[in-house]
């Protein structure tokens, strides 16, 4: 049966759709501008920026430069490195974290989410975090990135109210079964709640892949830094001296390059995305909503 549609809902679905295209115009342009300038030709890219939809020319010199250099190879290998075992801290104990919280039983539950939550309003700031890092003496090592992040206050909230919709019932007879705490959380709270886990590590990964202050605050080595940092000295340097000698020091090349840097920062986070979209909104409702 077909359903006749009046005239004001045709308009506003055509008014929701006008602007939903427009939306996704704004955002979709930043990143299609970026894309396009890292493949045009430097020179004719730069007699035509104002507004670009397409390549200018063709050249894929910048993504050489960028791929060869040393220092963006071992910046990939930092950020690898921080997000793969940052992330796997993060989820292991933030799990812990929720489990417990989680728990109708826990001795003083009530005071520790009101501690917990205070820390979502209240921050100590960037010296007192500094001095911090400092006196555990972290500064310019792996661990400065990893330990004073562990555990997000936002993130442990919503793995809590996930784990408390798990029926405790499931517990109950895990317990009568003779399994322990960390079984019931890793042979049952974990597999249950793979949604909202999907997301947690998205988030995690993505915080740890952008982090920017982190590093520029307690890291020394450049041998330590990860791909944002070095990013960051190609694209205020807006020279070649970051990129080592032997290459091109024009300035059209130059603006070339930050763009190939960008694109070859970003895209293998925006490559994960896919793969875990069916779970966002799954996840983000089961870790918000109590059943």
């Amino acid at each position: 049966m077909k359903i006749r549609r009046s005239t004001g809902e045709i308009i506003f679905d055509t008014a929701n759709f006008i602007m939903l295209a427009i939306f996704m115009a704004i955002c979709a342009y930043p990143m299609i501008y970026v894309f396009n300038s890292s493949i045009s030709d430097p020179q004719q890219m730069l007699m035509n920026r104002s507004f670009m939809l397409w390549p200018q020319g063709f050249s894929l010199e910048g993504y050489k430069q960028v791929l060869t250099n040393e220092k963006i190879f071992t910046g990939y290998l930092n950020t690898l490195f921080y997000v793969i075992v940052g992330t796997l801290a993060n989820l292991l104990m933030t799990s812990i974290a929720a489990y417990g919280l989680s728990r109708p039983d826990l001795y003083g539950k009530g005071l520790f989410m009101k501690l917990i939550i205070f820390t979502m309003l209240f921050g100590g700031g960037m010296i007192p975090s500094f001095l911090l890092v400092q006196n555990l003496g972290l500064v310019d090592t792996r661990l400065a990135l990893i330990i004073p992040g562990l555990i997000s206050t936002f993130y442990l909230i919503i793995m809590k109210t996930n784990f408390e919709s798990i029926p405790k019932e499931m517990v109950e007879s895990a317990k009568l079964d003779g399994a322990n705490d960390f079984q019931i959380l890793f042979r049952i709270f974990i597999p249950v709640s793979k949604a909202v886990l999907a997301v947690i590590t998205l988030y995690y990964a993505v915080d740890h892949w952008n982090d920017y202050m982190g590093p520029l605050l307690y890291l020394r080595s450049q041998d330590l830094y990860p791909i944002q940092i070095v990013l960051r000295d190609i694209l205020l340097t807006n020279s070649m001296e970051s990129m080592g000698p032997g290459a091109d020091t024009g300035f059209a090349f130059s603006e070339n390059l930050k763009y190939a840097t960008i694109i070859v920062s970003t895209l293998p986070i925006m490559l994960v995305y896919p793969f875990i979209q069916k779970y966002f909104v799954q996840g983000s409702l089961l870790g918000a909503v109590k059943q």
